[in-house]
């Protein structure tokens, strides 16, 4: 008996501590950011910086802060949209600088419309959305600066390639 005590104790321990389970740590929880890439007009294979770009997000009148506003040199950017519609609309402003609490520069209005599809990805990380069927339109005016807008992929699961391409 006295053999079985310490053997069923360590039997137990052995047991208890093997059926823990690790904490779940989330890497890849992120719901995607759209990545726009900016590039020539002429020569379309080239990127191209957008001089002080700034982006606001028209309905809630929000400057997004994924890029840092009014900066020389971005070709590419990451912009969140809204999960909880099927569109979100953004206001491109190209050599952006305040003048009395006014905006100036040249600015595009453009619609981002899409379908929102959930995704479980773990335990820790839960539910993110991702995009689907994604469409941009951008209202003609003699004045924009964006040229054209090529979509590369339809669909937004990560922040890792071009989802759009933007021509100026």
């Amino acid at each position: 008996m006295k053999k079985i005590l310490p053997i069923l104790l360590v039997s137990c321990l052995i047991g208890y501590f093997a059926s823990c389970e690790k904490d779940d740590i989330c890497v890849d929880g992120d719901t995607p950011l759209l990545v726009i890439g900016f590039f020539d007009a002429i020569d379309t294979t080239l990127s191209k910086d957008v001089p002080s770009l700034r982006i606001k997000e028209v309905i809630l009148d929000t400057v997004i802060n994924t890029i840092v506003d009014r900066s020389s040199s971005l070709d590419s950017i990451g912009i969140p949209l809204r999960i909880n519609a099927s569109s979100t609309t953004f206001a491109f402003i190209t050599d952006s600088a305040d003048d009395s609490d006014a905006e100036t520069g040249n600015i595009d209005t453009l619609t981002i419309n899409y379908e929102t599809r959930e995704a479980f990805i773990s335990k820790a990380c839960g539910i993110v959305a991702n995009y689907n069927n994604l469409n941009i339109t951008l209202p003609e005016n003699e004045d924009n600066w964006i040229q054209d807008i090529s979509i590369s992929q339809q669909t937004i699961e990560n922040s890792n390639n071009i989802h759009v391409k933007i021509f100026h």
